[in-house]
């Protein structure tokens, strides 16, 4: 997606640039070098017949003949590389195309031959041909008197031969078969092995395959019971014991290969004879066990210990048609084979398995010399690299065409001022695309260098991205020179080596950004300049004791320092701080620890050079890219991985310049980036290095071995490596991808919950204004937090259309962050009255209304105008209407937030325990002989219950999204909680609110009551009362089994009279037990949470003259402190004034949740 936007980009770009200088070129009509346009895959489409397309690269054909290394740098020059063949359909198009263009002679590509692998070793080998009686090779050898021995040696058998085959033979003046190996070779079976020793034959027992291919054979015999052992490629095949026990092996006697002796040294049968080869034979004069033959075999490890005779033909006496020839293996199972092992090294970095080079004896392969592709056969030769042949180019398909794209655009401006600024040479020429010019010594380049740095200054005209092309291949070139043959000329180096890296800060300034995202088919982006800038640091480092001590450059955005140090001197870390460094990478910083410095001092070195570059302006020119490495990116439902570049590149090379090589050390280094913050999103550091190792044509790009994070801080991340190079901080960020269907549902959910919450909220507000309920705290708290909910609503779905507009949406943000946080202060209200009545018990009626306002809407306003001044110009994100997540500017609400949950989470906690606590002691009152699973079940459903009411109003249901990062299905539940939050608020606090309910039905009695009243005017009031039916008593214990809610009570059973009067709206509780007393019996609390403490339950204390407490409903409402009322359930203004069960009411210190 992001290349085709690129693509796309690129492509806009062309289009404007044309227009700005009033040509139109379409598309169509863009000159390429194939000039022709494209055709179909594998068919010739230039005119001029030296270019063609295959599956997706240009090949070009070079017809001038240049030495390797020049043919090579000219396909460079045009950002592609001499050709890589990777198949052989690949070298079989590649000949036919050839031929179809009349090439003929060998072209060179894009191969070099480099030296074996590890274990690698040549070795002289005996070659007998044919059945013979004459061909034998002697071992000048004295041998002594063997109690033991063991002879092993690489054999290959004609697969061809049928027979008996003696492999070697040894005789002694007394005993001509003193010790042989004999082979038997049968066709289409295994071929048969066997020892004979002193006359005495061992069984012929089955070796190897008879298959041509070299097998490792070793035979022992030891006279301590006749012990013998024969081993075929490290595996014992054959064992036995007495096998002559009588003597030891004779000495003084003659060792023959090849031939079996029927007299001392001589008679040789040719019907016994061995035909095929022979190499790396020894002998020892002891019993090898197994682990020392299998190591023999697999690793061509000659043992020391016991060795007699080591391979070496030159003591032997050979029969002079024996063949001897030199052999390479590699051991490890290969066998030998008659050239020497060769790897293929593409100059591309790819690794294909196939190579079409002959192995020839006749031509052998040299390490070190380059490939040449034969266009008649198809094969393949190596040949000095000097020599001066025909080339073939390859450029990847999307690369080559963008880069006719800018070839064929008219001159910019800065080409145009270079141009004009031109004397002698014209050195504009070196800033065409087309073109292969490049500097040839250092004057040269200093002088051009110069020129292109005036004229970025004084052209003013931004650069294009076909003058970044062509100044970053010009910068490449320059550091190819040979600086060491110049090094006399120390004032033009200095001056070159400054143009050259003001120059290069130019090109990677954040103003050309986009240029580079342009170009970024053909190059890598700046890394470059990176790799361009380094090769430059190492060749002025080679001759920095013949120009200065030490080299200081800095720029705006590349800072460079060269320095000798004498280690011996250095007696602390090494540190080096950039100079170019802006206020937010003050603590950008690379030091070499000073254990180093001693380990170095260990090897022998004594004076290095140490290099440092720090490049400031890199980040900016690469967008994010996907880490599969790390996390493979999913189409839905998965969690993905993007790696961002968040800070600058810091590097550090040591040096040895005598050997002019890089010494690699450990390094310590700090890097400063923007404060990572992410919404859904999960910020991991990554240490890492950029590594110019080629694959397949392209960079390998981060990589992060051998280097660990030490230390990460929001805006500063410490990195430790074992090795020196260019080093950055990847941040990796962690996110749900999900699909298209998914963002679907997820955004209807979250506009019908949104809908209805907003609709829930509206009729919960009304029903708490319109409603006679009480006036306190409570009730005030709940409305302001219903209309911060409803106003955040309301302006969330109406976001969307303020897209458009940046002042829209910056307001339509304001308001969002007003909101929200007015909410969550007013959840924070919510439990800091919860916890005065529930944990602290505070019953005291002081208004604190006004320090509820301050929390609830004052810090909302005081967090907003705050942010809004700071970040006014960064307020907002790029694609919606909220804060922006990149800059901090989230932390104004997520900080907020997290610490209002933290403190709702305390209080829910406190309050859950404190129901759980008076559940059980309930139950041990009231429920004695309940069992211990009815009691837990008690428990359990009262904190249940606590949860499920106060989670909503506390604004505990938002911790649902720091789980949605890790499944979609924390999202459903996080869209489904937050949305409906509302809806919950209305169904608890609304509908099953027994204080709303209470207070509803109050309103039918009354009316009902009214309607009475009128009817009976002609009546007294007391006949009103008494005309009510008397409703049967209740005893206590039925009113306790009845009551659900928590309660602390002492059990008595109170029955009163009621005295009620309509027209005062007071009521009277009497009990007439307690008058005779002169006790004041205990009126309940709150049946939940939102009923306040009646002013008749503050007073526990018995009075003098009975009880009788008026508390008003509404005339007297306003006159008492904090609206201080007792609501009278509606089925005791059903009742007459007969006795009444006063226990069903809730007594002081109980806790109801409705």
């Amino acid at each position: 997606m992001a290349r085709d936007s690129f693509w796309l980009a690129r492509r806009f770009y062309l289009f404007n640039w044309n227009m700005h200088l009033g040509v139109v070129l379409p598309y169509s009509a863009v000159l390429l070098f194939c000039v022709g346009g494209m055709l179909a895959e594998s068919q010739l489409i230039s005119q001029d017949r030296r270019c063609f397309v295959y599956r997706n690269y240009y090949y070009e054909y070079v017809p001038e003949r240049l030495h390797w290394t020049a043919a090579e740098r000219l396909c460079r020059q045009r950002f592609g590389f001499l050709t890589t063949i990777g198949t052989i359909e690949d070298n079989q198009k590649l000949a036919s195309f050839m031929q179809a263009m009349r090439v003929t002679k060998a072209l060179w590509i894009g191969a070099k031959v480099k030296e074996g692998g590890p274990g690698t070793f040549g070795s002289h080998i005996l070659t007998f041909s044919g059945r013979t009686d004459t061909k034998y090779a002697k071992l000048l050898k004295q041998f002594p008197q063997l109690h033991s021995v063991t002879i092993c040696a690489q054999v290959q058998f004609d697969s061809t031969f049928v027979g008996v085959s003696t492999v070697f033979s040894y005789s002694v003046p007394s005993f001509i078969n003193e010790f042989q190996l004999r082979a038997n070779i049968v066709r289409g079976q295994q071929i048969q092995l066997a020892l004979l020793v002193h006359g005495v034959h061992s069984p012929y027992s089955q070796a190897v395959e008879n298959n041509g291919k070299w097998h490792h054979l070793c035979v022992s015999w030891t006279r301590r019971g006749g012990g013998w052992a024969i081993a075929a490629d490290g595996s014992v095949i054959s064992s036995g014991e007495q096998l002559y026990i009588s003597d030891d092996i004779g000495t003084g006697g003659v060792f023959i290969i090849g031939q079996e002796q029927d007299t001392f040294g001589g008679s040789f049968r040719k019907d016994e004879s061995f035909i095929g080869n022979i190499t790396q034979l020894h002998i020892w004069d002891r019993v090898l066990n197994a682990s020392e033959i299998q190591a023999l075999a697999e690793d061509c490890f000659v043992i020391p210990l016991g060795l007699f005779f080591q391979w070496n033909v030159s003591i032997f006496e050979i029969e002079s048609t024996v063949q001897v020839y030199k052999g390479f293996s590699q051991c490890k199972g290969d066998g030998f084979q008659t050239t020497e092992p060769f790897d293929i090294l593409w100059v591309d970095g790819t690794k294909p398995l196939f190579h079409n080079i002959s192995s020839d004896v006749s031509h052998p392969v040299n390490q070190g010399q380059c490939v040449t592709f034969d266009p008649l056969t198809g094969t393949w030769t190596s040949e000095l690299c000097s020599k001066q042949k025909e080339a073939l180019c390859r450029y990847d398909k999307d690369a080559y065409e963008q880069m006719q794209d800018f070839s064929s655009l008219p001159p910019s401006p800065f080409f145009l001022y270079v141009k004009e600024k031109s004397v002698d040479v014209s050195i504009a020429d070196y800033l065409l695309l087309n073109r292969s010019d490049y500097p040839q010594n250092v004057t040269s380049a200093n002088d051009i260098t110069s020129v292109l740095l005036e004229a970025t200054d004084e052209s003013h005209a931004k650069l294009t991205s076909a003058d970044l092309l062509a100044l970053t291949r010009f910068l490449g070139n320059v550091a190819e020179l040979d600086f060491e043959t110049e090094a006399n000329n120390s004032e033009t180096i200095l001056s070159l080596a400054s143009n050259y890296i003001k120059l290069a800060s130019r090109i990677i300034d954040v103003e050309c950004s986009f240029e580079w995202l342009i170009i970024s088919e053909v190059i890598h982006g700046p890394y470059v300049i990176i790799h361009s800038v380094d090769m430059l640091a190492e060749k002025l480092s080679d001759i920095l004791l013949s120009i200065g001590q030490s080299i200081v450059l800095s720029t705006e955005n590349i800072d460079v320092q060269i320095k000798g140090n004498q280690l011996p001197r250095l007696e602390s870390d090494l540190v080096y701080k950039p100079k170019c460094l802006s206020a937010r990478n003050r603590v950008d910083e690379i030091q070499i620890p000073g254990s180093e410095m001693s380990r170095l001092l260990t090897l022998g070195y004594s004076e290095l050079i140490f290099i440092h570059v720090y490049y400031r302006s890199v980040e900016h020119h690469l967008p994010p890219h996907n880490s599969d490495s790390v996390l493979p990116a999913g189409r839905s439902n998965k969690r993905s991985q993007t790696s961002q570049l968040q800070t600058a590149v810091i590097s550090s090379t040591v040096r040895d310049p005598v050997r002019a090589k890089n010494i690699p050390i450990a390094v310590q280094y700090s890097l400063s980036h923007r404060a990572v913050v992410g919404f859904s999103k999960f910020a991991t550091p990554t240490c890492v290095f950029w590594n110019f190792s080629l694959q397949d044509g392209h960079y390998a790009g981060w990589s992060n071995q051998g280097c660990q994070v030490i230390q990460f801080e929001s805006e500063v991340t410490i990195c430790f490596c074992n090795h020196t190079t260019n080093f950055a901080v990847l941040m990796q960020f962690t996110e749900i991808q999900w699909g298209l269907e998914t963002e679907m549902i997820l955004n209807k959910l979250t506009f019908i919950g949104s809908g209805a919450s907003l609709c829930a909220l509206v009729v919960t507000l009304t029903l708490f204004t319109v409603l006679d309920i009480p006036k306190s705290d409570r009730t005030s708290i709940h409305k302001n937090l219903f209309v911060a909910l409803i106003a955040a609503q309301v302006v969330l779905l109406s976001s969307d259309s303020a897209t458009n507009s940046k002042s829209a949406c910056t307001a339509v943000t304001a308001l969002l962050h007003l909101f929200f946080m007015a909410a969550f202060a007013w959840m924070m209200v919510e439990g800091l009255l919860l916890w005065s009545k529930v944990v602290t018990v505070n019953l005291s009626e002081e208004r604190r209304m006004k320090y509820y306002y301050l929390i609830g809407w004052g810090l909302p306003v005081l967090i907003v105008t705050i942010t809004l001044a700071a970040a006014h110009d960064k307020y907002i994100a790029d694609r919606y209407c909220w804060l922006n997540v990149h800059n901090g500017v989230i932390w104004a609400f997520v900080g907020p937030v997290i610490f209002i949950i933290m403190v709702n989470m305390f209080v829910l906690t406190r309050v859950v325990l404190i129901t759980v606590s008076t559940a059980k002691r309930r139950a041990i009152m009231l429920a004695v002989n309940s069992s211990p699973i009815e009691q837990a079940y008690d428990q359990i459903r009262a904190a249940v219950k606590a949860v499920l009411v106060l989670l909503p109003i506390l604004g505990l249901t938002w911790l649902s999204g720091v789980l949605v990062p890790l499944s979609v299905v924390m999202a459903y539940v996080f869209v489904i909680l937050n949305s409906l939050q509302g809806l919950f608020i209305f169904l608890i606090y609304g509908v099953y609110n027994t204080e709303v309910r209470s207070t509803i039905k109050r309103l039918k009695e009354r009316r009902k009551a009214l309607n009475f009243s009128n009817c009976a005017t002609s009546r007294p009031s007391s006949s009103l009362t008494s005309s009510r039916p008397a409703s049967s008593p209740v005893t206590g214990s039925e009113s306790l089994a009845k009551d659900d809610g928590p309660q602390v009570t002492d059990g008595a059973n109170l029955q009163g009279i009621c005295k009620m009067s309509f027209y005062d709206n007071s009521v009277i509780y009497e009990n007439p037990a307690a008058t005779n007393e002169r006790q004041l019996s205990t009126p309940s609390l709150p049946r939940g949470p939102d009923e306040e403490l009646s002013c008749c339950s503050q007073s526990p204390v018995a009075s003098t003259k009975g009880c009788k407490v008026d508390c008003p409903f509404s005339s007297r409402q306003e006159d008492m402190e904090d609206g201080c009322s007792l609501h009278v359930p509606a089925e005791l203004e059903d009742r007459s004034c007969s006795s009444l069960n006063v226990m069903s009411l809730k007594r002081v210190g109980s806790l109801y949740l409705d």
